[in-house]
This record gives C-alpha cells, structure tokens and sequence, in this order.
C-alpha cells in the first residue's frame, strides 16, 4: 500500500464492485470522462472479478480516506510497457463529498511516485477534457505539462469538447 497523508492507494476488494458500479452510473461522477455503455450490476461485478490481479501493465488502486477509512475513488495507471517507460493515468473520486479536499492531488502525486520509482517509469501521461477545470487544477498542481490539444474528441450532451494531453516526466520537479 502506498500511503500519503490525506489517502492510502490499496487495492479493491471484490465487495466494493457494486460501489464502483454505482460511481459509474452517476451523471456528476462521470461528466468529463468516457463513460461507455451502461452495464448491468451483475455485469459489472463479474466483469471485476474476471479483472485478475494488477500486473506492470495495468495497475489498479482504491483511494481510501485515511481520517474516516473508505473507499472514495479509484487511480489506475495502464497502457504501461517496459520497453517504452510510459503508462496513462486515470483518476477519478466517486463519492462527491469527498471533492475539493485534496485527495485526487495527493493520489494523483501518489500513484506518479509509485509509477516512477516502483515501476521505473520514465514518464505518466493523460488526457484531460478542456472544459475540467477541476482536473486541470489537480494536475497543475503535482506538476503535469501540456504537451497538446485533440481538436473536438470527447462529446457530452451533444456538445464536441477539445482534450489536452498532459504529461509528467520522472526527472520533472512533482510539486507538493
């Protein structure tokens, strides 16, 4: 387990399947990420069992509260290759109470940490919609750069946003 001062990265357990579940069918939780089609509970949860443990190239932590303990979103790194020395990150807190009280910067610094000195990447990039200024926020803070912008690739509500791909080298200064 990696552990900060505000959360604690840790794996799921197979009983908080139905939390995530639940996390991905609300329109807030989900607004600036793809989403992909709606999927039964008992879908779901077969689907996370069937997910096996976390290996180099995909590697998925709960971000658990460390002042009342629980589960309250979820940080993966993927894509990851040992040849290349890269990974995508993916955050995203499910329990909106727990927005705006720096968990997301401090997993987020976390899982980079993990990613660089555990996994001996080079570097973490993402994708970020325009429009997500929280995120933006997050990521400014531990120390992302933008490195483009993708012209009209994620739509909402009928609408076409831009997405900027940020990214974070291992000899970058991550910011506190």
């Amino acid at each position: 387990m990696t552990t900060g001062q505000l959360v604690r990265l840790r794996p799921i357990e197979p009983t908080e399947w139905e939390t995530l579940w639940r996390w991905n069918n609300d329109r807030d939780v989900m607004r600036w990420m793809f989403d992909g089609y709606r999927q039964t509970l008992a879908r779901y949860i077969a689907r996370g069992e069937e997910r096996g443990p976390n290996t180099y190239g995909d590697v998925l932590f709960g971000i658990q509260t460390l002042v009342e303990p629980r589960l309250v979103g979820l940080v993966r790194l993927s894509g990851t290759n040992p040849e290349i020395g890269r990974a995508e990150l993916d955050i995203y807190l499910g329990e909106k109470d727990s927005w705006g009280h720096g968990y997301a910067t401090e997993a987020t610094r976390l899982m980079c940490r993990y990613g660089f000195e555990e996994m001996r990447l080079h570097s973490v990039y993402l994708w970020v919609v325009t429009e997500n200024v929280a995120a933006r926020r997050v990521y400014d803070k531990v120390g992302f750069r933008e490195d483009g912008r993708h012209r009209e690739c994620f739509r909402r509500d009928g609408q076409w946003y831009d997405m900027y791909l940020m990214s974070l080298l291992a000899s970058d200064p991550m910011q506190n």
